[in-house]
């Protein structure tokens, strides 16, 4: 069996005895991992369709013949809103699965887990925290460009 890092697990003796209970095990691992990428594609939805309400009445205001809007400030304060709910959803997400893994991975269930390497970096966490900075960064962008009254 490969992780993703590429290295090979050994199983300890202890998990030949227990099949059924390890690979309830493994499927509690990979719901862990579905759970977080689901989080992921939420959060990418809710920052990415911000950003667009944002840069959608930015250009539309800019349109000649275009009246100008009765509330001007909220296109911003819906887009900051949405980007905002986003990124704290995914770093919500982030915290309860490195909780969640914590647990899997503690003294209670290294018999079941069946191997002694303990947990390893995912790519499904390294594109969370890489998704959660985007947001960070969207939200400061789209604060500042508020600030600044453009």
């Amino acid at each position: 069996m490969r992780l993703f890092t590429g290295h090979e697990m050994h199983a300890k003796a202890s998990v030949l005895s227990q099949r059924e209970s390890h690979f309830s095990w493994l499927r509690t691992r990979m719901s862990v991992e579905r759970t977080l990428m689901s989080w992921i594609r939420t959060a990418t939805a809710l920052i990415g369709f911000g950003f667009t309400i944002f840069q959608f009445f930015e250009h539309f205001s800019q349109t000649p013949g275009v009246a100008s809007a009765r509330h001007p400030g909220a296109s911003r304060a819906i887009a900051l809103a949405l980007v905002g709910i986003g990124t704290g959803a995914l770093c919500v997400a982030i915290t309860e699965y490195l909780g969640t893994l914590r647990y899997l991975w503690s003294a209670d269930f290294s018999d079941i887990a069946g191997t002694q390497e303990g947990r390893k970096l995912t790519p499904a966490i390294l594109v969370a925290i890489f998704l959660g900075l985007v947001g960070i960064f969207t939200f400061g962008a789209i604060a500042l460009r508020t600030a600044r009254g453009s």
